[in-house]
């Protein structure tokens, strides 16, 4: 059981998720801003500053509330009896709140209306199966680091920055971070119209992984 209470648990969620959307959208402006219109040198940008940031918040958070900053991940939990019915639903309220005011500060920091609401379309079969295999692949990552859970922050880390070049959706891989992102009319944003087949993609890859992948990594006696 979690020695760390609740409350403290919730701030840490809605907190690391909250920087990790800041990292994700501001990189994301500033790569734009910088690169010229090099798409290619703007994503590097985004890419290195997520998986960076992702180690640190994961290093620093996890030892308060595991470091979820996902509901796919909290739902791996939970599927997994690991977290509770009601601590999971809050996980993932204060996720979604978090990631919405990192959405908000990253608009702050970079002199950009608070409020934007994304055009970019990221839709079609290929970016809905590039979800699913970058949400499954990060529930392989934290299911088979738990042997080793001090290297489990670089893993996921390097994993996402990975998959961001590796699949054609740039590897969102969270509800929650979808949905903030159509709040950002830069280089990170995703198009409304295109969010809810990017998150229904996620949470299959997850379900996938959470009932296959325990089986694959389970401690087993040689016969």
């Amino acid at each position: 059981m979690n020695a760390v209470s609740l409350p403290r648990r919730i701030a840490a969620e809605a907190l690391g998720t909250a920087f990790l959307l800041a990292a994700v959208v501001g990189s994301g402006i500033m790569g734009e801003r910088l690169a010229g219109g090099n798409a290619a040198l703007a994503l590097l940008g985004n890419t290195l500053s997520t998986g960076s940031a992702l180690v640190v918040l994961i290093s620093i958070f996890g030892p308060v509330s595991g470091a979820h900053f996902n509901p796919v991940v909290t739902m791996h939990f939970l599927i997994r009896r690991e977290i509770a019915f009601s601590a999971a639903g809050l996980y993932i309220f204060s996720q979604l709140i978090g990631a919405i005011a990192g959405v908000f500060l990253a608009h702050a920091m970079f002199a950009a209306p608070i409020l934007e609401i994304s055009d970019r379309l990221r839709a079609g079969p290929a970016q809905w199966f590039s979800e699913f295999v970058a949400t499954f692949g990060l529930i392989a990552t934290i299911v088979g680091s738990r042997h080793a859970p001090d290297r489990t922050p670089l893993l996921v880390g390097l994993y996402i920055a990975a998959a961001y070049w590796f699949t054609a959706s740039t590897s969102f891989a969270n509800p929650a971070v979808t949905f903030a992102r159509m709040l950002t009319h830069s280089f990170s944003g995703i198009a409304p119209a295109s969010a809810p087949g990017f998150i229904v993609a996620q949470i299959a890859g997850a379900l996938a992984a959470s009932v296959l992948l325990p089986w694959l990594f389970e401690s087993r006696r040689p016969v």
